[in-house]
């Protein structure tokens, strides 16, 4: 009977560091220690799948943030915009140049579903005798803009390509100052060095996700090519990847469900989710000074619209609300059943 149960997240671990260990054994060049965790992240990646007809595979730390608003309209445009998105143990993400909503993250997750390229370019700033390298390295993406509106489920209509232009220009505007650190302590660090101006001890980096922009006319069939930002490389180079359902991503309708079906759905083990980790996706913080409890009862109302929304486009199978706490620390906790299997339990039900 517990033979046909699905592993928990432990035995899986295992399971896929031993695989991986046999594999190196029989290699020529034996594999160092993050040699060994990025393959082990890769196989974790292609395990939750979930038999998906093509996700979106893309860097985690765009998948499980807050830096898109769970809106499309009254988006903060000025250019001196700047906010830090916190999402402690996932993510510390700040924004300059723009506020980003609902549409901006479709379009990233639509270019992540269609296949990228690696290259490498001549370097404008390379001297010779200086530290510059000679050549950068790339990642693209060569498209059409048929294709583009496609994997976003819009209209093939030449009517659509300048809005979808100018949503991928408004990304290329923003600049990415990513932080390694998430944990609690090192959300702390953050917050210390920021508020006396300093500059965290901590690895990061800072680029826009698109660098680069190129079409070669305004028909549907015209190709189009996207350049990214060195953070989005990094990310892919270290395998920090995650699978989206993007299918499901493009028939939502609620933007909070926008907001959270990615970090639910590129948590292949998690059965739950506490709404102070929804408020932390959509940017809020439900205890902060001026949050009252009319404020606490709309956001529960927005999340109870965004689990039924998600449950109707056919990510989740089903879905409970459970009120935990009592009195003033009354709170709620979201269960929920994914609609598709994980590829490791796709593959175990067929064994069986």
């Amino acid at each position: 009977m517990n033979d046909s149960l699905p592993p928990s997240r432990k035995q899986q671990k295992k399971a896929n560091r031993d695989a991986i260990l046999a594999e190196a054994r029989t290699a020529k060049k034996p594999l160092t220690e993050a040699e060994l965790n990025r393959l082990e992240r890769k196989k974790r990646s292609l395990q939750n799948r979930r038999g998906r007809k093509q996700p979106a595979i893309m860097p985690a730390k765009l998948a499980r943030t807050s830096a898109f608003a769970p809106r499309r309209k009254g988006l903060i445009t000025d250019s001196n915009f700047v906010r830090v998105y916190e999402v402690p143990g996932y993510s510390v993400v700040e924004v300059r140049g723009r506020e980003l909503g609902s549409q901006h993250r479709d379009a990233i997750y639509a270019l992540f579903r269609l296949p990228r390229t690696k290259i490498s370019l001549p370097n404008p700033d390379y001297r010779p005798g200086t530290l510059a390298l000679q050549n950068i390295t790339v990642y693209q993406t060569k498209t059409t803009w048929r294709e583009l509106l496609k994997v976003t489920g819009r209209l093939e209509h030449v009517n659509n390509l300048l809005s979808m232009l100018t949503t991928l220009e408004e990304i290329k505007q923003v600049s990415l100052r990513i932080l390694q650190g998430s944990s609690l302590a090192e959300l702390e660090k953050i917050r210390t060095s920021r508020n006396r101006g300093h500059l965290a001890d901590l690895p990061g980096s800072s680029s826009s996700i698109i660098e680069k922009v190129d079409w070669e006319g305004a028909q549907l069939d015209s190709p189009i090519t996207v350049q990214y930002g060195t953070s989005v490389l990094e990310m892919i180079e270290k395998a920090y990847l995650v699978s989206i359902n993007a299918d499901v991503q493009f028939r939502l309708k609620s933007d909070h469900a926008k907001t959270f079906w990615p970090f639910i759905d590129s948590q292949p083990n998690h059965t739950y989710i506490d709404e102070q980790r929804l408020a932390n996706l959509a940017g809020r913080d439900l205890w902060a000074e001026g949050m009252t409890s009319a404020h606490r009862a709309q956001f529960r109302k927005e999340c109870r619209e965004a689990f039924r929304d998600m449950q109707l486009a056919g990510g989740l199978a089903e879905w409970r609300e459970e009120v935990t706490g009592a009195g003033r620390n009354k709170s709620r906790r979201y269960h929920y059943i994914h609609a598709a299997p994980r590829q490791l339990e796709m593959d175990l039900l067929k064994q069986a």
